[in-house]
């Protein structure tokens, strides 16, 4: 194998250069295309409107391909500001997996094995959180049935509770289960919908249950199959 280094002025790597951003960009652009061709990627914004407000979107998840509709699903002035959470088990498994996580979708990817204070899922969720950005989550942790949701974890509620400021949106991503089942590696053309619903914030004195419990059934509030 032929390993091709590039260097630039500054010292700066492929992808922190100009002609990498604009490879990343190419490839994200080629991703919406394509993911809008197969499911429509239609986008419902039926509790609150596409504003650059600083946000966590927390979706159900059928699909590894869950957050890349999502991501295609904002228009422009809000994808290069919202960073998918992804798992880093699945996503760093191979270069081309691992690339477009991370050059192409900007993806903060979290260890679902080791989970330790050295390896706090938390701490870089929150430092895109700091740094302005907003972040998509799914808080099942794994992929579900399309139809329920499964308990949510306990990290969007400590999220919610070190950034009580950031916006909660709740989000219903319909038929990505059969877009792409479980254990498929070729996806199917079928429709599919984003559903996005009315912002909340962790209200005052409310318990970590109450609240995971309240932002889950505002997830499943929002079902609604595609037409």
């Amino acid at each position: 194998m032929i390993a091709i280094r590039a260097s630039f002025p500054g010292g700066a790597t492929l992808e922190e250069s100009i002609p990498g951003r604009a490879l990343g960009q190419f490839f994200g652009n080629m991703m919406i295309l394509t993911a809008r061709a197969l499911t429509g990627a239609e986008a419902r914004w039926v509790g609150c409107a596409p504003v650059k407000t600083q946000r966590i979107y927390v979706a159900n998840h059928t699909s590894h391909a869950d957050f890349v509709l999502l991501w295609a699903a904002l228009p422009s002035h809000l994808r290069s500001q919202t960073c998918p959470v992804a798992a880093a088990d699945y996503w760093k498994k191979g270069f081309i997996r691992r690339y477009f996580a991370e050059r192409v979708f900007h993806g903060v990817l979290v260890e679902r094995q080791r989970v330790n204070r050295s390896d706090n899922p938390l701490t870089p969720m929150l430092e895109v959180l700091h740094r302005g950005k907003s972040l998509i989550m799914f808080p099942e942790g794994t992929r579900g049935d399309g139809v329920g949701l499964q308990p949510f974890k306990c990290g969007v509620y400590h999220l919610a509770s070190s950034r009580p400021d950031v916006e909660v949106v709740p989000v219903w991503i319909d038929n990505l289960h059969r877009v792409l089942p479980k254990g498929s590696a070729l996806p199917a053309p079928l429709l599919s919908s984003v559903t996005f619903g009315t912002p909340t914030h962790l209200a005052r004195g409310e318990g970590k249950h109450e609240f995971l419990d309240r932002i889950r059934q505002s997830v499943l509030d929002l079902r609604k199959p595609c037409a």
